[in-house]
């Protein structure tokens, strides 16, 4: 006995409703998250017991799109239970539809309910045994290859219960089974990137984008945004080339949707809400550009300091991964690396702004530096004090790090000081207008910055001093312990910001994270007292009083965490040594003032 086709349009309804359910969970209320998901289920779990009755009466010739609508029940209940928790009922629909479609898991009526079925195992099992997910999602890459080579159109599972079967859209079709492999790479992605292999997860990001830009199925800020975040990820493993590529795309990306918003007449809440959005994004993208350019500094420091002869002959360190030579095992291929490009777009423009080469002299870390200064500018319009605080210190911060970054190439010690003076400048304005109760890790890290600045303007000034055969003038020796006094006053600032309690007393122990640079701002103070410029015996009793009591300090708080001594290994070595040879000095002192 054959079903009636009364049966099949309740079916179609009752997908169709279950479809729309799914798509109005969106919308529900806070306190009833899965209400539609619930109904969803509901619905599907009639239309399984309607699916079962029917498939054991139809002829054979029936049973393969039989079986991929039941498949598809299985699946979608699956699916509703994992995304409401129910993860063992989400895993036992899905182990169903898998031993159901066992059999003809390529055939075009169960090809799409078998890729959507490995993608929603991949899911399942993403979070506890990220292996096994791994596995189910190669299953869905193999599958599709295998079957795209078949070219026979795929059945679309909204059309599986269509009762009108031979009206199936076969361009939609194509165009949903791309769009579900698409989601096969992005999973993969995040899969390789949970299983630690970083540069396999970075090439399936790049390939998810591809696949989305190719397909035209995409929005257009979040498909900057991540273009841009995994350029990011790009320039850390020395891949600039590849790093200022994605970024381009980005900005590319980026450009023609703001010619969209322009398009638009109607100047409503709904306008304003995407322009809004598209201002925090590109602020966000400027922001990468510029990390861009800091990084590229930073690298081309650290390539000249590790080959200081014959740069070019002696370093091998490349800033394109395609020159990168692959271990036998490695997981990604040379392939996949000639690959990390968008060969549709044309981004000359974007890529001319700034080199992908390491840096070799002060013209170009300049040209460098004003693309930086550029971008910055750009993101700080957006990210302000009064709006974004915390970004805005970020942002501030990245311009000190710019100046930092330039005074590497910068041979003349005049022109160092004016670097480092602007540091100074930007790091105290910003200090003074922000609360330390509300951004105390950010003002940590600035009065930590603004004592090691003076400290290297100490340095430069000293050097200047010793070289010179002329008498100091007053004003000149006033500057260097002015600088002292700076350097001095901000690693106080850095150290008192520990203290706790109503008594605002320093804790026994301080956060590890932080204790480093706690121990080592004690130690800089006491070398920074031994470094004034008097005559006055009285006032050098008192530096000297000073400076082993900063020590003292050092090993106190060491020998109570003795932990903590092997972080500073040169300097507690040199505390010890000071504490024995200071009480003789200060005595000599005493005796000279007396």
């Amino acid at each position: 006995m054959t079903a009636s086709k009364e049966v099949f349009v309740d079916l179609e309804e009752k997908f169709n409703k279950v479809l729309k359910l799914l798509e109005d969970s969106k919308y529900d209320p806070e306190n009833q998250p899965f209400v539609s998901k619930y109904a969803a289920s509901e619905t599907l779990v009639s239309m399984k017991a309607s699916l079962e009755n029917v498939i054991e009466t139809q002829p054979d010739n029936d049973k393969i799109k039989l079986t991929a609508m039941l498949g598809s029940v299985y699946l979608y209940l699956g699916m509703t239970s994992i995304a409401t928790e129910e993860l063992s009922t989400g895993e036992g629909y899905l182990a169903k539809c898998e031993d159901l479609i066992k059999d003809c898991t390529e055939e075009p009526q169960v090809v799409m309910v078998t890729l959507n079925m490995y993608n929603q195992f991949g899911i399942l099992w993403s979070q506890r045994e990220p292996e096994k997910s791994k596995t189910y999602l190669e299953k869905a890459e193999r599958l599709y290859a295998t079957y795209k080579k078949s070219n026979v159109p795929p059945v679309d599972i909204k059309d599986l219960f269509n009762p009108n079967f031979e009206l199936n859209d076969i361009e939609t079709a194509w165009i949903n089974f791309e769009k579900v492999y698409t989601l096969t790479v992005y999973y993969l992605a995040q899969i390789y990137g949970a299983l630690k292999d970083a540069l396999k997860s970075a090439v399936y990001c790049h390939n998810t984008l591809q696949r989305q830009l190719d397909s035209g199925d995409y929005e257009s800020i979040d498909w900057a945004l991540n273009a841009a975040t995994l350029s990011q990820f790009l320039m850390e493993q020395n891949g600039f080339k590849q790093a200022r590529h994605h970024l381009a795309a980005s900005s590319l990306i980026l450009d023609e949707y703001a010619k969209t918003l322009d398009a638009i007449t109607e100047r409503n809440e709904a306008f304003d809400a995407k322009m809004e959005v598209f201002k925090h994004r590109s602020a966000d993208i400027a922001r990468c550009w510029a990390k861009y350019g800091l990084l590229l500094l930073s690298k081309s420091k650290e390539r000249l300091l590790n080959h200081t002869d014959d740069i070019d002959k002696n370093c091998t360190l490349s800033s394109d991964l395609t020159t990168l030579t692959l271990d036998s095992d490695a997981s990604v291929t040379s392939a996949d690396l000639q690959n990390l490009q968008f060969t549709s777009l044309d981004l000359a423009r974007y890529e001319n702004q700034i080199t992908y080469k390491f840096i070799l002299t002060i013209q170009d870390a300049r040209h460098v530096f004003l693309n930086i200064q550029n971008w910055l500018q750009k993101a700080e319009a957006y990210y302000t004090l009064e709006t974004l605080a915390s970004d805005h210190l970020e942002i501030v911060q990245d311009k000190s790090q710019m100046y930092l970054n330039l005074l590497f190439f910068e041979d003349n010690p005049e022109n160092q000081s004016k670097l480092h003076k602007r540091r100074i400048d930007l790091l105290e304005n910003i200090i003074k207008n922000v609360n330390p109760q509300y951004y105390l890790q950010y003002c940590r890290q600035i009065w930590y910055e603004l004592a090691q600045t003076y400290c290297d303007i100490l340095n430069i000034k000293s050097d200047k001093l010793r070289e010179s055969k002329e008498r100091p003038s007053p004003h000149v020796l006033a500057k260097i312990n002015h600088l002292i006094e700076s350097s001095i006053f901000n690693f106080t600032c850095f150290i008192d910001s520990f203290k706790e309690g109503a008594g605002k007393e320093l804790p026994g122990k301080i956060p590890s994270d932080s204790e480093k640079a706690f121990l080592q701002a004690y130690f800089h103070i006491a070398a920074l007292n031994s470094r004034f410029i008097t005559l006055d015996k009285n006032v050098q009793l008192k530096n000297v009083e000073s400076s082993l009591n900063m020590y003292k300090k050092v090993l106190d708080y060491c020998n109570v965490n003795e932990k903590a001594a092997e972080l500073i290994p040169m300097e507690l070595g040199i505390c010890k040594e000071m504490v024995t040879l200071l009480p003789v000095k200060i005595a000599k002192l005493k005796q000279e003032v007396s």
